[in-house]
């Protein structure tokens, strides 16, 4: 599998994108924070504005990528996310960006990211054979969790030395360089047809996700653990640049640190999944995540450098956990739906998460305004806790690839 030129510039390519998203994962939160001088709730509408068009266009995209060609689809989508990043930059030179047209931008650039991620999670059977997808889903994740260690310590050099907009350009290239790759990767596609109606297809997918004994408790435990993280993106960027003011290189580092244990955690994922299954693998991990909130919660109370290191800690769990994690959800999905559906399973799990994503990022914002980031903390980590009660409490717990 590692040896096959295809999936070499897949990997490559997504590797590539990855690093432009750790630099935009820094440099946002920074440029609206800082920059724009937003308050709380216009921070949640901005993490929310690329959640929206999941919940729009997500069901419909997942048709459309099962009847068209997955990589032509992938490389229009790479393109178009380049173009609405790089506008940012451009505006921001001219004194022209506001909160709500960046807010605009972000709305573009997620429903190119719609298509984009779910052609990309249905082209991979096409590129592995279907018994190698842990170990191929483990790879991707590894060289994603590598940029999420480098990415972040980079780009909060580079914000602080050039600017946040100069970071959200090279995320541009880096979409670029992503459509370039995923261009020359020879995989064999025969178009899906468009003669069926769309509300049927949906359907189907929805069928597909819902009626099953183990895709239904996962994906509703992984629909609130997108509320609980979302909510919490919002929460950190405040709390680390507002309440603690660590600064934009010191918030990069904690991304890093978070990236170093989702890079170990990707690393386990194929042993764990073997050993002890991907369901009960999954299930173990969604536990880890209110334990590492609660953490969070007392960074504030502990103060001073002894809570900036549980800080650290805590989101070192959070990243191990998802380092082991998502392979074994992704290659489960993608192992139990046959080829022909994947696309809308995909794309009906990431609309849905998406839009659980959306109301999260608000609902943060909203929490911390009205009850202060602190106390929000705390409801994060007991939103986290309902999700991996669902997990734990359902056949996923015993589930098998």
């Amino acid at each position: 599998m590692t040896r096959s030129q295809g999936f070499r510039r897949f990997w490559a390519a997504n590797t590539i994108s990855a690093f432009g998203s750790a630099a935009t994962a820094v440099a946002l939160p920074v440029l609206v924070v800082d920059g724009l001088q937003a308050d709380a709730v216009e921070v949640g509408i901005v993490n929310a504005a690329q959640f929206v068009p999941y919940a729009v266009l997500g069901l419909v995209a997942g048709v459309y990528v099962d009847r068209w060609r997955r990589r032509r689809t992938l490389v229009v989508a790479s393109l178009g996310r380049a173009l609405s990043l790089g506008m940012i930059p451009l505006l921001w030179a001219v004194g022209a960006l506001s909160v709500w047209n960046l807010v605009a931008l972000l709305l573009l650039f997620g429903g190119f990211s719609v298509f984009g991620f779910a052609a990309s999670q249905s082209l991979l059977p096409r590129l592995v054979d279907r018994e190698r997808l842990l170990r191929a889903n483990a790879q991707i994740d590894q060289g994603e969790a590598a940029a999420l260690t480098l990415g972040p310590t980079l780009a909060g050099l580079v914000v602080r030395w050039l600017g946040a907009p100069i970071a959200l350009l090279i995320d541009a290239v880096s979409y670029v360089v992503d459509a370039i790759l995923v261009a020359g990767v020879r995989v064999t596609e025969v178009s899906g047809g468009g003669r069926r109606s769309v509300v049927r297809d949906i359907r189907e997918g929805l069928r597909a996700t819902y009626r099953h004994p183990v895709l239904l408790p996962l994906s509703l435990s992984t629909h609130v653990w997108f509320v609980a993280n979302a909510a919490s993106l919002t929460i950190l960027s405040l709390l680390v640049l507002r309440t603690l003011d660590l600064g934009a290189a010191l918030f990069g580092l904690l991304l890093s640190v978070a990236g170093a244990a989702t890079l170990a955690g990707a690393a386990l994922a194929e042993r764990s999944g073997r050993r002890f299954g991907s369901g009960a693998t999954i299930t173990g991990t969604r536990v880890l995540y209110p334990l590492a909130w609660v953490g969070v919660g007392l960074v504030p109370v502990a103060g001073g450098p002894a809570g900036t290191a549980l800080l650290f800690a805590a989101l070192a769990i959070s990243g191990l956990a998802a380092g082991i994690e998502n392979a074994n959800e992704m290659s489960y999905r993608q192992r139990a739906v046959p080829d022909e559906l994947l696309g809308r399973v995909n794309a009906t799990g990431r609309s849905v998460n998406r839009t659980a994503g959306a109301l999260g990022a608000v609902l943060g914002g909203v929490l911390a305004s009205v009850v202060g980031v602190a106390p929000s903390i705390w409801i994060v980590a007991a939103v986290f806790a309902v999700a991996a009660g669902i997990a734990v409490f359902s056949p996923l717990r015993v589930a098998r690839s």
